[in-house]
């Protein structure tokens, strides 16, 4: 019996050994933009386009252009939606303001074909990266204004209130 309680014993600790905290290997950590950063952005680029005049659809998407969250202005075109959307992850997707993405592909006819490589893509003026410290966390788009700088306008003063 004592042999049997010994062979127990050893053949417990041998099928935990892997799942030994000094064993096992740690998982990687990622930053990420939590749900409620993403709520006050989203708010404040939508009040900033209101209080300018403008009925807009503000999109957030995560790191890997993922939508988190979208809301609208009451008046609103059904097109903004998608427009919103395309430039967040647009912004997201290139870590870059899409103005600067257009831009590039205006100035440079070879880089053209770029608009075509992601369906999602929208090259227009209104996406901006989310950054925060040394972190790329996401985008926001915000479609709907009479003019891409205006989006960005608006765009920026959701950054503005998270610190991107």
């Amino acid at each position: 019996m004592l042999k049997t309680a010994k062979v127990f014993a050893v053949a417990s600790a041998v099928a935990t050994l892997p799942y030994s905290p000094a064993i096992a290997q740690s998982l990687p950590t990622a930053p990420y933009l939590p749900l409620s950063m993403a709520q006050e952005a989203a708010d404040a680029a939508l009040a900033q386009c209101a209080a300018d005049g403008f009925q807009v659809a503000v999109a957030i998407v995560d790191r890997g252009g993922n939508l988190k969250l979208m809301i609208k202005a009451d008046g609103t075109g059904p097109h903004i939606i998608g427009g919103s959307i395309g430039k967040a992850f647009t912004s997201a997707s290139i870590g870059a303001p899409t103005t600067f993405f257009a831009e590039m592909i205006m100035n440079d006819a070879t880089l053209a074909g770029l608009r075509d490589t992601d369906s999602r893509m929208v090259i227009l003026g209104g996406g901006l990266p989310i950054v925060i410290g040394d972190a790329h966390v996401g985008g926001i788009g915000v479609a709907g204004a009479p003019g891409a700088h205006l989006d960005e306008n608006c765009a920026m003063a959701g950054l503005e209130v998270i610190g991107g």
